[in-house]
């Protein structure tokens, strides 16, 4: 409208003079908003690559999910994590419970059901090959849509299934002149069950029963392989019972209405036995039509699972309805984000991506409000909360997805967080890591729950006892209990929640043998856990909780060994001595957890500028970052190209690419994170790079389409990259809706030449928090040609609170030289605000033909060079130069391995990062990131010289 006067009148001009305005012709409209977005989602995306994601029916944190079970014809494993891989065409059934993008071996898969053309004559759980009871397919024949999906089985039957949120629908059409039966694994979860019961009743055409499971991860360490959680289900058909029968392992039991059995409970090293299970199966009068079957599912009871039928899927409630309400409730949520502009794959990765956002955490509370909380017990969501949620992955979603699903609906948001305090509560003040259910896992690492709560509160999610959380979060933060101490599930599944705690209080990091899974990587969590409980306090009122949070969050500082390499400071391994663990290289991953020195020293979210004062300066950081994201030849790194490089397939390299903002050039933010988005994200079914991790991976998608990402997780700022559209529109429940107008906007034109906020132009890559809360307009020009200076001199906020000012370090920590021959090792101090460092002293201590240049003296410039010289009748082998560093009232003394040897020999090329003497703490070594090593005293007594 804006241009209507200004046309017209130039068209009567050029009227006038017989000709056609060339320069209009080429103009556009705007383009239209997506009116329906579930037309551009494809659950299959990420069904392959393992993006490990399912395609079945469910609707947005449905705890009901009806998905198919893969098999590559071993029974006990599932094809895939989520319970289906693209490449594996064979069907073993259609289960009741999913998680999407897990690792490990998988876990849920409840409750699957078989439509079988055929008689049942042999115990399906003696089909330890799924060769009779299981069935191929194409994909050809195959429908997954949001809260659908179809599929046509080589058998001639097709599986037809939708859901609500704790209830499916299944049509099942057979083909006519066969048999048609029905299978109920019942015991057949992913990763097995200690126990499952099945009951099945022709005169109400019911089969009903349980699972009794869990074991997620437990293959990985006797802690995970456990039960703690019961499934409860109840299914109804249409049908008659022509027949019935039961199963239990080897055994089948035709006219049977009632078994139970597991599949061997967890104790076979967390996998399933093979030829274990039972199960009940039914047989329908063929050729009356399709079996329609409606199931109900809950964690209280099997009367509760009776009572969510009967509430959310009534008798005479058809399929189509329940397939038209699952479309529906997408649609709304979907909908809270409408995007113009773009192809169709854009708009089909998109919307696709933010459908996988949208899948957990899952409801865990049935219709009526109760559910079965941490402790085994049933309770009653509170009062001013619609729903008990669980399934939580907190050490991949605590970066950006609760933000997200906060930023779209806050009231989502503020019952996840309350969820998640209930259920510490519930578990004794601990707030497990990774959550399947209702029940702790402890998998993986740090403590991801403070920053999650502060995330979504920070996202407008306020409406969760604030005060309640901030207690018990704190005094996890400050009392070591029994699970910190005890080194149980070491190290994938630490049971504490805050393992090794007393170390930490003690050191100010976590040193590299303690209860937690990688030191360094611990030492990092803890301070952006510590960050975000200082928020929480600071919105509570607590100042001074908040003043010692914020001091503590700058304890990365004393992981950070400023002599690490030749090239700069790491994060890296540290005993508790105050030494560096031996061995450092950029691309160690000793001391993380699935990431190496390279990529997680950039993990320090809520201040990169003290990181990039730590690495000397915001030139050298940016240098580094340029060689983060490249290869040798100048071609992006994106995965797969070593441990030195970038993996933004995985969560800890996700947020480094808007660390460009901070470095002064956040051309580089735009055009690395949409080279990211176009070689990594595709269409395809393996177009997730990796584990989709509940939705983690798929929000950083989203977030970077939209132009803008939550650096700092436990705040509301936002780091700009670029909109991949031209027009996005954020409609949020209780206002504050966000507006992108980006002229130009184009899959390769992401560099910002200008940006408006709120009709005012604005030179910096950031928006306040306030953009969060009230929403407003960003008007965007873009182009494929980048512009160095936009926003070069306004980096988003550091939070420098609490900061030492200095670094000190000592290395390399390991050597190699030859009789004869000279090698260097450094003393660094630096001073993170400008001028020199503070005044060190070191001492070196050498063994027997090695020595030093200087022997000691006092750092001055900020760096001492230290020769060590072996004499060129030096005995060959293993010795320790200690170098004895003091600063003020602290000191610690450095061992620096060294291998005499001369070229080319074997020696020379053996290292001994492995192997540790028997007396001590063990932390000279460490092989695998957990603490482990090889006694050098039991090698030597097999007769192995160490190395």
């Amino acid at each position: 409208m804006r241009f209507r006067p200004t046309s017209l009148l130039l068209a009567a001009l050029l009227a006038t003079a017989g000709t056609a305005p060339p320069a209009l012709a080429a103009a556009t409209a705007p383009p239209g908003l997506v009116e329906d977005p579930t037309g551009y989602v494809d659950p299959l995306i990420g069904t392959g690559n393992g993006g490990d994601v399912f395609p079945g029916a469910v609707v947005p944190f449905g705890m009901l999910s009806w998905s198919p079970e893969n098999t590559r014809g071993d029974a006990t494993r599932t094809a895939a994590p989520g319970g289906y891989r693209y490449d594996a065409t064979r069907i073993r059934g259609f289960s009741l419970t999913h998680m999407s993008g897990t690792g490990c071996a998988g876990g849920s898969g409840d409750i699957p059901f078989f439509p079988y053309a055929g008689e049942v004559t042999s115990s399906p759980a003696s089909d330890t090959a799924d060769a009779v009871y299981a069935s191929g397919f194409s994909h050809a024949d195959e429908t997954a849509e949001p809260g659908h999906y179809k599929v046509g089985l080589a058998s001639g039957v097709t599986a037809d299934l939708t859901a609500t949120a704790r209830t499916g629908s299944a049509r099942f059409a057979y083909p006519a002149g066969r048999p048609a039966s029905l299978l109920v694994r019942t015991a057949n979860s992913e990763v097995g069950s200690q126990d499952s019961t099945v009951t099945v009743d022709p005169a109400t055409r019911t089969i009903s029963g349980s699972v009794t499971s869990g074991n997620f991860c437990g293959y990985l360490d006797p802690e995970g392989r456990r039960a703690y959680y019961t499934l409860y289900f109840t299914a109804r058909f249409d049908r008659a019972f022509t027949s019935t029968g039961t199963w239990h392992d080897g055994d089948l039991e035709p006219g049977s209405r009632h078994t139970s059995g597991g599949t061997g409970g967890f104790s076979q090293g967390g996998r399933p036995v093979a030829g274990k299970g039972a199960g009940a199966y039914v047989e329908f009068a063929p050729g009356d039509g399709p079996v329609n079957a409606q199931v109900g599912i809950s964690y209280v009871s099997p009367e509760a699972a009776e009572d969510n039928l009967a509430a959310e899927n009534p008798p005479g409630r058809s399929f189509d309805a329940v397939r038209d309400a699952a479309r529906r409730a997408w649609r709304e949520r979907l909908g809270a984000v409408r995007v113009g502009g773009g192809t169709d794959a854009e708009r089909t990765t998109f919307y696709t991506a933010l459908y996988h956002a949208l899948l957990h955490p899952n409801v865990i509370s049935d219709a009526d409000g109760r559910y079965r909380g941490a402790d085994g017990r049933v309770h009653t969501v509170g009062r001013g909360h619609r729903a008990q949620y669980g399934t939580f992955s907190g050490w991949d979603v605590y970066r950006d997805q609760v933000q997200l699903l906060t930023l779209l609906n806050p009231r989502t948001g503020s019952d996840i967080a309350q969820s998640l305090y209930e259920l510490a509560r519930q578990n004794g003040g601990v707030w497990d890591r990774w959550l399947h259910g209702a029940s702790g896992t402890h998998v993986m690492n740090g403590d991801p729950s403070p920053t999650a709560l502060a995330g979504i509160r920070a996202f407008g999610g306020e409406d969760f006892d604030l005060r309640g959380a901030l207690a018990s979060l704190v005094r996890a933060a400050t009392v070591p209990t029994a699970g910190d101490l005890s080194p149980a599930g070491k190290p994938v599944l630490s049971v504490g929640q805050r393992p090794s705690l007393d170390k930490y209080l003690k050191l100010h990091y976590m040193p590299s043998v303690s209860n937690a899974w990688g030191g360094a990587a611990e030492t990092l969590e803890m301070s952006t856990a510590d960050f975000a409980l200082s928020q929480l306090a600071r919105a509570a009122g607590r100042k001074d909780t908040a003043a010692a949070f914020a001091r503590r969050a700058q304890w990365w500082q004393n992981s950070f060994d400023v002599a690490a390499d030749p090239g700069g400071g790491y994060i890296a391994g540290r005993k508790a001595d105050g030494s560096w663990a031996p061995g450092f290289t950029p691309g160690t991953g000793s001391g993380f957890v699935e990431g190496t020195a390279a990529q997680y020293t950039w993990m320090v979210p809520h201040d990169p500028a003290g990181l990039f004062a730590a690495m000397g300066g915001r030139d050298r950081a940016l240098a580094r970052l340029d060689d983060f994201f490249h290869d040798a030849g100048g071609g992006w790194a994106f995965t797969g190209s070593g441990g030195t490089k970038s993996e933004l397939d995985n969560e800890p390299s996700i947020n480094v690419p808007y660390l460009y903002d901070y470095a002064g050039a956040p051309y580089k933010t735009q055009e690395t994170v949409r080279a990211a988005m176009r070689q990594l994200w595709t269409t395809e079914p393996g177009g997730i790079p990796g584990n989709d991790d509940l939705g983690a991976m798929s929000a950083w998608y989203v977030f970077s389409a939209l132009g803008m990402y939550p650096q700092v997780p436990s705040r509301a700022e936002l780091v700009l990259a670029s909109p991949l559209f031209e027009r996005i529109e954020i409609h949020r429940p209780r206002g504050g809706d966000i507006t992108v107008h980006a002229t130009g906007a184009a899959a390769d034109a992401p560099y910002v030449r200008s940006l408006r906020v709120d009709g005012r132009a604005a030179d910096r890559p950031w928006l306040p928090a306030s953009f969060v809360r009230d929403g407003g307009r960003l008007d965007y020009t873009l182009s494929s040609v980048p512009d160095r200076g936009w926003g070069a001199d306004s980096p988003p906020p550091s939070f420098r609170e609490g900061e030492q000012p200095y670094q000190i370090g000592v290395g390399p920590t390991t050597a190699t030289l030859a009789p004869g021959a000279s090698t260097k090792v450094g003393v660094r101090a630096l001073s993170l605000t400008g001028g020199t460092g503070p005044e060190v002293r070191f001492r070196v201590e050498t063994p027997p033909g090695v020595s030093a240049a200087p022997a000691e003296g006092t750092v001055t410039d900020g760096a001492q060079e230290i020769t060590l010289t072996a004499a060129r009748d030096a005995e060959q082998g293993f010795a320790d130069v200690r170098i004895t560093v003091t600063s003020g009232d602290s000191s610690y003394a450095q061992p620096v391995s060294l291998t005499v040897a001369a070229p080319g020999t074997l020696l020379a090329a053996y290292d001994s990062t492995g192997i540790s003497d028997d007396t001590g703490a063990h932390d000279e070594a460490d092989y695998d990131g957990g603490g482990w090593s090889y006694s050098r005293q039991a090698l030597a007594a097999a007769g192995l010289t160490p190395g």
